[in-house]
């Protein structure tokens, strides 16, 4: 039985599992009587990466059949500052899971940066997992985010982008009542504060977004990225969710709602 390598990003940890990515999503989000239900997000790696830092040698170990015939469905490796210690190229596939075990795959996808500068609403989800507005682009926030230069960086990230509509241009002007975001009049000051603002890489709009996943939110995709690479991982326009991932579509829009 193949054995597979997981970065949990919610929350942060290396496991290693038995199980086939959306069954072991399934498993994640859903679980056992010792798992907490919740929404899951995690990148498979390269069968083959390993790394002095993690203890791999435990997989061989203990990675088994149970003795009820089972497929062990985890096994943690690590769970502090993960992602910071694996390097984007050894990412492979990202997978999003709905609170009722329902897998969303995403792949690799070429990046091209948008001709026209606008404004950006991003939510960050590893190592940390604020809400933040930013003038530059996902490549540009991601080298910006992980500069050593920077007073406040990280290794390291993991983000999306989330639909501003006309705020994107016209923070002050631009209609929101389509927005469903929980305080307008904030996010507009932060939006008008970061256009006239020539130094900063970003604003924080909230600390940490109750909602969970915005996923019905999303713009573009998810990128991850640090000071040498940098990937993209496109989200499914609305008719391809909706004509060929119904099922994980409803159910995130459900989430994104409670």
């Amino acid at each position: 039985m193949a054995k597979h390598l997981y970065l949990s990003l919610i929350p942060e940890a290396l496991i290693a599992s038995m199980l086939e990515p959306e069954a072991f999503g399934s498993y994640y989000a859903v679980g056992m009587q010792a798992h907490v239900r919740g929404e899951a997000m995690f990148f498979e790696l390269d069968p083959d990466y390993r790394s002095d830092e993690f203890p791999f040698g435990l997989v061989d170990e203990r990675l088994v059949i149970q003795p009820n015939g089972a497929p062990k469905r985890s096994l943690y490796l690590s769970i502090h500052q993960v992602l910071s210690r694996i390097p984007v190229a050894a990412l492979g596939h990202l997978y999003l899971v709905t609170t009722d075990g329902r897998t969303l795959e995403l792949q690799r996808s070429e990046y091209t940066p948008e001709p026209r500068p606008r404004l950006h609403l991003y939510q960050e989800f590893c190592p940390i997992t604020p809400m933040v507005v930013s003038k530059l682009d996902p490549h540009d926030f991601s080298r910006a985010m992980t500069d050593p230069a920077n007073p406040i960086h990280v290794p390291r990230i993991v983000f999306s982008e989330l639909h501003l509509g006309e705020l994107a241009t016209d923070p002050l002007r631009g209609a929101a009542h389509d927005l469903p975001y929980s305080n307008i009049a904030h996010l507009r000051d932060v939006l008008v504060e970061m256009q006239g603002n020539e130094t900063k890489a970003a604003k924080l709009v909230l600390k940490q977004v109750k909602e969970g996943v915005l996923y019905r939110m999303v713009q573009g995709g998810f990128y991850v990225g640090d000071q040498t690479d940098f990937a993209f991982y496109r989200f499914p326009s609305r008719d391809e969710l909706e004509n060929e991932h119904r099922g994980w579509w409803r159910s995130a829009q459900v989430m994104s709602l409670e």
